[in-house]
């Protein structure tokens, strides 16, 4: 799969949408009917792609969840890649990031073996941890910036008493020099939107990958206010709130139209861009 920033900018104008469906398939809440068929897992994912394929214009499978099952697991990743679409991008969620000669492994796996078209990196360790994710052509890193967990304020908002800006701006700052728009993105949580009209005036042209919209309760309308820039330049991203939205034998319908609905949300976006 490849998609550059134009044919990404395409999918999204062409729908009037940033979602992104979060694929974070836990064993434990897939729909008990599906617990017998012989990879639980990739059939609920064929499912929910099959019926939110023409509301999204990304997918992020949650590593985490595919990993923690083990070759079985990795299987499930491997045929749920090979199902969706090639329109679509999709985002390996692996937050990774690690010394040099580590990361470029990481980087073959996602970019090589299971042909991601980005990834999401830690930046704390610095260039040297990224850089080898930026080496492929037409594949992006998506390097986390400001957190949309309880957490985030543990470190993310120290500041720093000669600037008076908060870390994450000084990451923000220095990382954005590590690549450009159409290689590097960054990671804002839709729990923080009050400072997403700054962010846009550090990074004004680079796409945010933006979760907790949904279960996280982020505010739709304010982040689209004030991340979206002349590209579109986001993409939202939603996973319990659509793929878990009903356990019965239609899940699949229940995550289509909550699928549709969200995309729905984000169509009056473009309808005031420009003006």
């Amino acid at each position: 799969m490849i998609l550059n920033r134009k044919e990404l900018v395409s999918q999204i104008f062409n729908k009037k949408s940033f979602l992104s469906v979060g694929l974070d398939s836990d064993p434990e809440k897939i729909p008990t009917h599906l617990q017998d068929t012989e990879d639980p897992m990739f059939t609920f994912n064929k499912r929910i792609i099959d019926a939110t394929k023409n509301h999204c214009v990304a997918y992020k499978p949650n590593i985490a969840f595919y990993e923690a099952q083990g070759p079985k697991g990795w299987e499930s990743l491997s045929k749920t890649m090979e199902h969706i679409p090639k329109t679509h991008f999709t985002i390996a969620d692996a937050k990774r990031g690690d010394i040099g000669n580590t990361s470029h492994q990481y980087a073959k796996t996602f970019f090589q073996t299971y042909d991601f078209d980005a990834v999401t990196v830690a930046p704390y360790m610095g260039i040297d941890s990224v850089s080898p994710f930026l080496e492929y052509e037409n594949k992006w890193v998506i390097l986390l910036g400001l957190t949309s967990n309880k957490g985030s304020q543990d470190f993310q908002f120290i500041k720093d008493e000669k600037t008076g800006k908060y870390l994450f701006e000084l990451v923000l700052e220095r990382s954005s020099k590590w690549g450009n728009p159409d290689n590097l993105m960054f990671v804002i949580g839709a729990t923080h939107p009050k400072h997403i009209e700054g962010i846009r005036k550090i990074i004004p042209d680079s796409f945010l990958l933006i979760p907790g919209v949904g279960a996280q309760g982020g505010d739709l309308q304010s982040i689209m206010k004030y991340g979206m820039n002349e590209d579109g330049g986001m993409l939202i991203n939603s996973s319990r709130g659509i793929i878990f939205k009903d356990s019965g034998h239609d899940f699949d319908n229940a995550a289509g139209d909550a699928a549709e609905a969200l995309s729905k949300d984000m169509s009056v976006a473009f309808a005031t861009h420009g003006e």
